[in-house]
């Protein structure tokens, strides 16, 4: 029976109406009938049917999901249609490139209305991961995008949501609601930042206020979260677009793309430090003209030190992003191979890689995220009005606390949690406690116990959502057995059955994944410890180069399947 026949519980459906009505009775005795509830009213109304259109489903048996109860609406989502058939190899590079492009103009796009001087980026340490550009209709990045997708994972890893991924309807169902989920969330990222942080112009302010008096700050934070979403969705469509009819994914081509230009400015850049300062921001200038314009005793009396590990893009910082490059250059060609044979054609034989970072740097991708959105909501907890009268949670310095106009946290959870940008951070105020260590504004024993926090949790983190992210790929034995038994090969030696396949895959995919996930959190993070030029963070490092590789990786196999289209079915790609 179709889910709009089906019968519905119209009881629990009632219930799930009868809270959001008692939000809506609360929201207009604290505001009144203003245009503030009005606005507010016509964001939660939907909200209340996607709950009602879960609550109310009944499921066909106890391993259906009540997300199936959202199909009427999913249908309606928009959708970038999937080719008919194969898409060539320059086509698909075209596209990437027209995505690319778009990508950089969009970030140059700054936000009608807003006062640029007053805007604050609750994102600004991890600004190379969430792509986007500060002030600019691309200011969420791709921050709704990953955060419904950690949520979605999190759901379907822990068996909330009751979605067997293998079969098509099922992650039809899933992919469908996580599109839904990123409307959401970006309005659930949107609305703080504007409440705060994106001033808006007084100007605009005015202009706004002579069209309708009185009401002139709320459109115009109106108008700028609308700006946002325009922002944010075509972020998220354009991903669609790459991962369809590009090459590789949208997210991972914006912030490979971000990531190379942060470097490249890091590195070359002659813009003076500060306005006045005589000495370039960049590394190499910088380095030249310590050498050019300070004598000997002065290098050693401090020279040396400004040159190789004072901010910004310090020459140990350069260091350690080409030894980065080196090492995940070196580990992402390492994999083990499994001998495999055709079960029909004699001497058919071939090999099925598993490379020993399986879960690729999607893990260490979602870890930031996660860490920048308890970055923002420590920071909205401690400063918003609207937030930090919360019980327990508002401006709670265990939290984390912020002094005044900064988005760096200067204690509790959060800074515990923050990004550790370089020596400086950590090293020094070890080593020389007397010089450096009254900077931090935090005892050694805490400084010391703040490196150990981030790199336990960047590592343990990233192992958990290597494990979420293979699964929801299918990229698990299960699903690697079926495919490899689907295009008739085996491994020699071995009974052809998936299940036997899944036993000998078992020995294999979850160590791997447990390694690669540990391995690239154990990077970035060590990456972060030693700084990275133009201020991108070890994690944005690990990923541009990881991105970059696998581009050229998918590109060679690109190539190979265009001489060879046999080879498509092997991949799992059209026909």
């Amino acid at each position: 029976m179709a889910e709009e026949e089906r019968e519905r519980n119209r009881v629990y459906g009632l219930i799930s109406l009868a809270f959001w009505a008692l939000v809506l009775i609360m929201m207009y005795n604290s505001s009144g009938p203003s245009l503030s509830f009005i606005l507010t009213a016509l964001a939660v109304i939907p909200i209340a049917y996607f709950t009602y259109l879960i609550a109310s489903y009944v499921p066909a048996d106890e391993d259906e999901s009540r997300l199936h109860g959202l199909k009427p609406v999913l249908r309606y989502l928009p959708v970038i249609k999937k080719p008919d058939g194969h898409v060539s190899f320059k086509m698909k590079m075209i596209w990437d490139f027209v995505i690319l492009v778009l990508y950089f103009v969009l970030t140059n796009v700054a936000i009608f209305g807003l006062d640029q001087q007053k805007t604050m980026d609750l994102f600004s340490e991890f600004r190379a991961i969430m792509a986007g550009a500060s002030g600019s209709i691309m200011h969420l990045g791709i921050g709704p995008i990953v955060t419904a997708s950690i949520i979605m994972q999190l759901f379907a890893g822990a068996k909330i949501i009751k979605l067997n991924l293998t079969k098509e309807e099922d992650k039809a169902v899933y992919q469908s609601t996580q599109k839904l989920l990123v409307i959401i969330m970006i309005f659930v990222e949107a609305i703080p930042q504007v409440y705060g942080y994106l001033v808006p112009d007084s100007g605009f302010i005015q202009a706004l206020d002579g069209i309708s008096p009185g009401n002139g700050m709320f459109l115009a934070r109106f108008l700028i979260v609308l700006q946002l979403f325009i922002g944010s969705y075509i972020v998220f469509l354009m991903d669609e677009v790459v991962s369809k009819w590009g090459l590789g994914s949208g997210i991972s081509l914006f912030i490979a793309a971000g990531v190379a230009q942060a470097i490249v400015v890091g590195t070359f850049n002659w813009e003076p430090i500060t306005a006045g300062s005589p000495v370039p921001a960049g590394t190499l200038p910088k380095t030249i003209y310590y050498l050019t314009h300070m004598s000997a005793p002065e290098m050693a009396g401090g020279g040396f030190e400004r040159m190789f590990l004072s901010n910004p893009n310090p020459i140990i910082a350069l260091i350690g992003t080409t030894t980065i490059f080196l090492i995940v250059a070196y580990f992402q060609s390492t994999r083990v191979e499994l001998p495999l044979a055709h079960g029909r054609a004699r001497g058919a034989r071939g090999r099925y890689p598993i490379n020993l970072i399986y879960a690729s740097n999607i893990p260490v991708i979602l870890m930031s995220a996660l860490l920048a959105n308890i970055s923002m909501f420590a920071l909205l907890f401690w400063t918003n009005p609207a937030f930090k009268n919360w019980p327990i949670v508002g401006h709670n310095w265990m939290l984390g606390f912020y002094e005044p106009g900064q988005t760096r946290p200067s204690g509790g959870l959060a800074w515990y949690l923050s990004t550790i940008r370089g020596v400086g951070d950590w090293l020094m105020p070890l080593v020389y406690p007397d010089r450096y260590l009254a900077a931090t504004g935090h005892p050694w024993i805490s400084v010391l116990l703040r490196v150990i926090v981030y790199v336990s949790i960047m590592i343990i983190g990233s192992m958990i959502f290597a494990r979420f992210w293979i699964e929801t790929t299918n990229m698990g034995p299960r699903a690697i057995a079926e495919n490899i038994q689907r295009i008739g090969m085996q491994i020699p030696g071995f009974r052809r059955d998936p299940r036997v396949l899944e036993k000998v895959l078992q020995r294999y995919i979850p160590a791997v994944t447990d390694f690669s996930g540990a391995f690239v959190g154990a990077l970035a993070a060590g990456a972060n410890l030693i700084g990275t030029v133009g201020n991108t963070s070890g994690t944005g490092v690990l990923l541009a180069v990881g991105i970059m590789i696998q581009m050229y990786e998918a590109m060679g196999k690109e190539q190979m399947m265009e001489m060879h289209p046999m080879l498509r079915q092997f991949f799992g790609k059209e026909g």
